[in-house]
């Protein structure tokens, strides 16, 4: 079929042997790919109530049918598996030059099973599967270990002659994935990650350092030629749009000053809504104050990332891609460390690290706000809001599986019940809220008690049409109909892979052009859409075989009772009323249990 390779390759690292097989063409346009093709294989490969760290979790690798063509945005690859972090559904992506590594050894998913004996890194290629001894290169932070993963077991290396044709990348784990910490990350292009919910301890737990994609192959379009001109029209309109030339110029610091003025930034962990070291932190200062150039994955003209090295400060010459504003807002505004300086500090010693900055950041506010209402243990010690130092140091200790940071490493669930601070933990499913405050904007609430991977902002972008007032942010009538639109589409996004970025660009009308000039598959915005909701009772139905209760669909008590400082706020109320909204036009029964036989 058009845009696909047909072919899965499945790595059983207990035996250290691999298989491909082919994948039915039914199953590919089912799915179309990426989140669509990985979530199947999740339903039929892991088994129910499985631990996320045994061997029996499989670690799903997958890119989707526009990777390494010429379509914009597109150089993204996904990880699916079950997160160790919240025991449910988890999926992660990233961007860079490496995904197009992976997209050209030539399948459509990698599937690791199994569990290692000793550190493995593998090679993967059009043939298969290269197994290497990876002692050496195990305990190495993650900059250095993508640079020896590609010294060391790229193709020549590994015996392959792929001619110089061929594209190599690697994705690596740090210490924080062998130590199993629960959000863990996967690493590639340095600064480049599959961030949220704990990929990286899946891939630690199978004693998997360092997979290397390498090879020559490429996904054949069902219409290349009129790929390349649409390609070619689109870049030409947008690199136009407004929104293009904002990411392009401040990349996404300059949420710093939007979600402030929206009242809408979670500062002091979670007690208020915007902070008033704002400006320091915001994306103009960070600008004017240090080296900072616009940095673009592949198949980009938005060039969001930000390549910034620290010309002041401590840390001056500090180099990195960051901070990106989720950073920005956990580590600056929850833990109300006033000088980006440090910001950029603590981005840098995650990423070495291989954390979620996300977790990290909102796992540190915990303890500082503990300590300042008087609720920790005096064993612990007393870690006050603004303290750099005492953040990095629970940091290394949350790698390192000592003291306070070895409670925290377990994840926000086990370690606020572990220290007595559940009532005061932000979290839904596991997983910690991003830097939009629900109470501002009412519509990500719906977005992050409804998410299947927990909290999350990426799975409908839902502040963009609050902040912009597509729908008013301070009701909840319609809500989740809008929600669910912007979550079809989205869900669309990740079965191509398709860059969050550009969905101002790829309407649903664009995305039945590219889909059409791709594969050769009908792709109205009916059909799409009726992909999308199956897609979506696919991964509910794998989170209920998981265990998934209707609590689960909750935000956490606090975000109700307390109020921000201005007034604003969300009732549970308000949130039942949305959440019965959603069911309803789900499907999925008045209590989210019963969605559409999938299987």
């Amino acid at each position: 079929m058009h845009g696909f390779y047909g072919r899965i390759l499945t790595i059983d690292l207990t035996r250290r042997s691999f298989a491909i097989t082919p994948v039915a063409d039914e199953v590919l346009a089912a799915g179309l790919g990426g989140k669509g093709l990985a979530t199947r294989l999740l339903l039929d490969l892991c088994p129910d109530k499985v631990d996320p760290l045994g061997p029996d979790n499989p670690l799903i690798f997958a890119t989707g049918p526009l990777c390494g063509g010429s379509a914009w945005g597109a150089s993204r690859y996904g990880v699916y598996t079950k997160s160790p972090l919240t025991g449910f559904y988890a999926e992660s992506y990233s961007g860079g030059r490496c995904p197009e590594a992976v997209d050209a050894a030539g399948f459509d998913a990698v599937v690791l099973t199994g569990q290692a004996d000793s550190p493995v890194a593998l090679t993967v290629h059009p043939g298969g599967c290269v197994f290497h001894d990876a002692s050496e290169v195990w305990g190495m932070e993650c900059y250095q270990a993508e640079e020896e993963a590609l010294k060391r077991f790229s193709g020549e290396q590994s015996g392959l002659a792929l001619g110089p044709k061929a594209k190599t990348g690697a994705v690596v784990i740090g210490p924080a994935g062998e130590a199993l910490v629960r959000f863990a990350m996967i690493a590639n292009d340095f600064w480049r990650c599959a961030g949220r919910a704990g990929t990286g301890a899946v891939m630690g737990s199978k004693k998997v350092k360092a997979v290397v994609f390498t090879g020559t192959a490429r996904r054949e379009p069902a219409d290349p030629k009129g790929m390349r001109a649409y390609a070619a029209a689109f870049a030409k309109e947008g690199v136009e749009n407004k929104g293009v030339k904002a990411y392009k110029a401040y990349g996404t610091t300059m949420m710093v000053a939007l979600m402030n003025a929206a009242g809408a930034f979670p500062a002091k962990y979670w007690s208020q809504g915007t902070c008033d070291h704002w400006e320091k932190l915001s994306g103009e200062t960070f600008h004017a104050t240090h080296e900072v150039k616009s940095h673009a994955c592949l198949k980009c003209f938005m060039g969001c990332g930000r390549m910034a090295t620290l010309t002041s400060g401590r840390h001056k010459g500090l180099t990195l891609e960051g901070p990106e504003y989720e950073t920005i807002y956990a580590f600056g505004g929850l833990c109300m460390i006033t000088e980006m300086e440090e910001v950029v500090y603590l981005n840098d010693l995650c990423d070495r690290l291989g954390l979620d900055t996300i977790t990290a950041g909102n796992l540190v506010a915990l303890v500082m706000e503990a300590c300042e209402r008087g609720r920790l243990d005096a064993t612990y010690g007393s870690i006050r809001y603004g303290d750099a130092d005492a953040a990095a140091a629970l940091i290394q200790g949350m790698v390192q599986g000592v003291g306070l940071g070895g409670i925290l490493a377990q994840g926000i669930l086990k370690a606020s019940a572990d220290l007595g601070l559940s009532d005061l933990a932000v979290h839904v499913k596991g997983m910690e809220p991003p830097g939009y405050d629900p109470r501002a904007l009412k519509g990500m609430g719906l977005a992050y008690a409804t998410s299947d991977r927990g909290a999350c902002h990426l799975r409908t972008t839902f502040y963009k049409p609050e902040l912009a007032g597509f729908i008013d942010r301070a009701v909840v009538q319609d809500k989740a109909e809008m929600l669910i639109d912007y979550e079809d589409r989205l869900t669309i996004f990740d079965t191509l892979i398709l860059c969050r970025f550009f969905r101002d660009l790829y309407t649903w009308e664009e995305l039945e052009k590219v889909i059409g000039l791709a594969t050769g598959l009908p792709a109205s915005r009916e059909e799409l859409r009726k992909k999308a909701a199956h897609i979506a009772d696919l991964t509910r139905t794998f989170n209920l075989r998981q265990g998934l209760t209707p609590a689960h669909d909750r935000l956490p008590r606090r975000l109700h009772q307390e109020a921000l400082p201005d007034g604003k706020a969300l009732t549970s109320e308000e949130m039942e009323y949305m959440l019965a909204d959603y069911y309803r036009l789900r499907g999925w029964g008045a209590d989210g249990l019963t969605p559409p036989n999938v299987l």
